[in-house]
């Protein structure tokens, strides 16, 4: 992505805003401010009153670290990027409206791509410590906030390296000036790289594909059977999953060894507690996680940045010891979790408190900010090879527990998880040390992030690769009927394993994984992430073979399908065709139908009288038996009443 350095104002007066165009990519720009007396307050929310006020509470709590950084110069700026995750609450129906009313609005709703996509929403949160000794507390806070309801940190974490600075520049105008300049843009359009113009700025983005997306009862129509099957793209560039643009590397850069139990753990759904010194390490770190398991969806409840004021805090705090925690990934900064959230089976700390040359940001002499690049040090790569005081060491981490973090932070991991998977040290040595440079270090973690993310975006697309089989779609041999349209056979998880025990893993996960390698497809069948996934993917095929077989039958030359057939067939045909023709007509009254529906109809209604006219006389009387039969032979949408039966009327809705 890239943007002009020079960003003005002086042409945005003429722009007009677009509430409906802008709610497709942001909910509301915020800015909150923390007060010593009330605490986190929304100053400004734009446009207004998109929010609950329980929402806002919620989005101001998440929307500040902990505690301001502490630092040796007290009178510097300092400015960070990070995001969160929270759960939207759902909008209640209007009270003393009619039944007729609540259903269009219903209605309305589902034609809504926001409502939609409406279970969570993401703050995108710029976030300003100014520090003066003059001041209550010796410094003050304010966060500009994006919200919306996608996870594209590829455009609005750039989106808010401009709006942050502005808003401190020019004020409230900040916010109307870019959401008009947002309303603008062409819808999102998933999987696809967009370029994206603010004033004199442009924001290219590659946006997560639609595979990867929660889905929320609705299969989106750009998803194909391309993003469904389990092989390796042929281009790496595009993203297979959320978060592409996460720093694998510098963030997990002192527990390389271990990114394999980690892919494992969120390949399972287990509950995952990271804890890191700042929020933009906690929320990167947790965005690399789900972006290590792509391009498997992930329908683990995963919070980037997490604090004691959400909601589902007072839950997770009453959970007894022993009880089962929930599948959830939690990215926090504040220690209390360690004591408060016991039930946690791993939990992982990553980052350094100390503030190096590339995380550093102080307004007076970089005017950079601090984002991904945060907490990425500029320590040596190892690998930690094995040595006596090594082992020491990790023995002390072990009897210590998380809790020797509340004196010292430290990287490392606490799970007592038997890895399968073996960590890959040809890929480990392939990373590259870049020394001390700044400029060099930075370059380097984008080659190594790119040879680790290719590496498990392989051993997922591998993992996944005994489950192509059910999604394979079928297309009707030449000189086959179309209208018998096969079913797909239920999936069954003892079947699967048994077969999948009898051909092996395959040659590549052979080679990286232990002797019980089919515990983890167990675990993996069990776990959270294996069915949201597998019937998205199913519900994809099915769609795509739909398609296929629905081109097939218009373009079948049924006459002569029916010259070669035996009389008994030629009346399975005439069934078949009525079935999809009902079906047909079904669509179009609940204004679900195709585009080229009324050609299908067409199509089929003249099939189906040319298997009718093919059929014996005595049988065309009982078929005519059955009314509605009659009106799709007759070609008429007039009622037809025969005596002793109901009413039938085909196309067209009776009245009420």
């Amino acid at each position: 992505m890239s943007r002009s350095p020079s960003f003005s104002v002086k042409s945005e007066v003429n722009v007009k805003l677009d509430p409906e165009s802008l709610q497709k990519w942001v909910v509301a720009f915020c800015i909150i401010r923390f007060d010593l007396e009330q605490g986190q307050l929304i100053e400004e929310c734009y446009p207004p009153d998109c929010l609950t006020q329980d929402e806002e509470l919620e989005v101001a709590f998440s929307s500040f670290p902990d505690s301001i950084s502490q630092h040796q110069n007290r009178s510097s700026i300092h400015d960070c990027i990070f995001f969160f995750r929270v759960r939207r609450k759902e909008i209640s129906q209007p009270r003393n409206v009619s039944s007729s009313e609540i259903a269009e609005v219903d209605e309305l709703r589902s034609k809504s791509s926001v409502a939609r996509r409406s279970k969570y929403m993401y703050g995108f949160v710029f976030n300003r410590q100014r520090h003066d000794e003059r001041l209550r507390r010796g410094g003050e806070q304010k966060s500009v906030v994006i919200l919306s309801h996608n996870p594209y940190s590829t455009v609005f974490k750039p989106l808010l390296q401009i709006i942050g600075p502005l808003y401190f520049d020019i004020g409230k105008k900040a916010l109307e000036h870019i959401a008009a300049f947002v309303s603008m843009w062409l819808a999102p359009v998933p999987g696809k790289q967009m370029e994206l113009p603010i004033g004199n700025a442009l924001l290219k983005a590659h946006l997560p594909p639609a595979h990867s997306l929660p889905m929320d009862g609705e299969t989106f129509s750009e998803e194909s059977t391309s993003s469904m099957a389990p092989f390796l793209p042929n281009n790496l560039s595009v993203p297979q999953g959320l978060f592409h643009d996460s720093d694998l590397f510098g963030t997990f850069r002192g527990l390389l060894l271990q990114l394999w139990l980690l892919w494992e753990l969120q390949l399972i759904g287990e509950p995952i507690l990271i804890i890191a010194p700042t929020p933009p390490q906690c929320c990167e770190a947790v965005a690399g996680l789900v972006s290590l398991v792509a391009p498997l969806l992930c329908s683990v409840d995963f919070r980037p940045y997490f604090t004691i004021h959400d909601p589902e805090f007072s839950y997770l705090n009453t959970l007894q010891d022993g009880a089962t925690f929930p599948p959830m990934v939690l990215g926090v900064t504040n220690l209390f979790f360690l004591k408060s959230l016991r039930n946690i089976p791993h939990i992982v700390s990553v980052g350094t408190p100390a503030v190096s040359r590339l995380a550093q940001t102080s307004r007076s002499s970089s005017g950079s900010v601090s984002g991904a690049s945060e907490g990425l040090g500029l320590r040596q790569l190892s690998l930690k090879k094995f040595s006596p005081s090594n082992l020491l060491n990790a023995v002390k981490l072990r009897r210590d527990g998380p809790l020797c973090l509340m004196t010292e932070h430290k990287e490392a991991i606490w799970s007592t998880y038997p890895a399968v998977t073996k960590p890959d040290t040809s890929i480990l040595n392939r990373l590259i040390d870049a020394g001390l440079s700044p400029r060099v270090e930075e370059s380097m973690s984008v080659v190594n992030n790119e040879i680790l993310r290719r590496h498990f975006l392989e051993l997922t697309t591998n993992f996944l690769a005994p489950f192509g089989p059910y999604f394979r779609t079928t297309t009707p041999s030449e000189g086959s009927s179309p209208f018998d349209e096969p079913s797909r056979p239920e999936f069954s998880a003892d079947e699967f394993l048994a077969s999948l025990s009898t051909r092996g893993p395959g040659k590549f996960l052979a080679k990286r994984m232990r002797s019980n390698w089919l515990d983890l497809y167990r675990r993996f069948l069990k776990g959270p992430n294996f069915m949201p996934w597998f019937q998205r993917r199913r519900a994809v095929a099915e769609q795509e073979q739909h398609r296929l077989w629905r081109q097939a039958r218009m373009s079948a030359d049924v006459p002569r399908l029916v010259s070669k057939m035996p009389e008994l067939e030629v009346v399975d045909l005439f069934n078949a065709i009525e079935r999809h023709l009902l079906k047909e007509i079904e669509l179009q009254e609940s204004r679900r139908a195709y585009a080229d529906s009324a050609a299908t109809c067409q199509k089929l209604n003249g099939d189906l009288l040319a298997v009718f006219n093919v059929l014996p006389k005595d049988m065309h009387q009982l078929l005519l038996l059955n009314p509605q039969r009659a009106s799709l032979l007759c070609g008429s949408p007039e009622l037809t009443k025969l005596p002793g039966r109901p009413l039938v009327q085909v196309g067209v809705k009776s009245p009420r």
